[in-house]
């Protein structure tokens, strides 16, 4: 815990809470503010209760525990988030959703591709590569550039291929997919950010 957080209220959670460890939390306290002190599944974590209990209200500041965060690089986070975390301002960011019911806070990964991606009217590639990457920003959804691979932002990033593995934010999805879809939700959450 950083010492400039020590003062603040807290409540011990799992990694990668759920609705048992996440919606008591919300109904006993109505948090005006959340600040998650985890990796990026945590807090993505947190983002799908809040978005299925219809509180993307809450404001959520994000202190990451890992050196290597995708969602503090996705949303210009800064290394010491702590002190953000208690006095930034919140502002709307981009809600990245799955079509398997999840958000995306960091990075994408669909391994061993072979089909199609468009993100939106962009063919973003077409044939085999060994990874194509998304990562969510103010733009929506981005697949970002790589060996066959090409750079494009846009509402939504749709894939159709032979079963491909998926990791989401750092954690595999639990089984291989012939198509996988993330989209721009239709309300932004409120993210504590410089």
């Amino acid at each position: 815990m950083p010492a400039v957080l020590a003062a603040v209220p807290a409540v011990a959670l799992p990694s990668r809470p759920g609705k048992d460890d996440v919606d008591p939390v919300l109904e006993e306290r109505d948090p005006r503010r959340l600040i998650v002190l985890g990796e990026d599944a945590d807090l993505a974590s947190v983002l799908v209760r809040l978005l299925r209990r219809d509180r993307l209200d809450v404001e959520v500041a994000f202190v990451p525990t890992v050196r290597r965060s995708a969602a503090a690089a996705a949303w210009g986070l800064p290394r010491d988030a702590a002190a953000l975390a208690l006095d930034g301002v919140a502002r709307p960011a981009p809600l990245i959703r799955d079509d398997s019911g999840g958000v995306l806070v960091g990075r994408g990964v669909v391994r061993d591709l072979e089909g199609e991606a468009y993100c939106d009217n962009t063919r973003v590639l077409r044939g085999r590569v060994r990874r194509l990457v998304a990562v969510p920003g103010e733009a929506g959804i981005s697949a970002l550039p790589g060996r066959a691979v090409r750079a494009a932002s846009g509402r939504a990033l749709q894939i159709g291929c032979v079963d491909s593995p998926v990791e989401l934010d750092g954690v595999a999805h639990p089984r291989s997919v012939p198509r996988w879809t993330w989209y721009r939700h239709t309300a932004d959450w409120l993210l504590v950010r410089p």
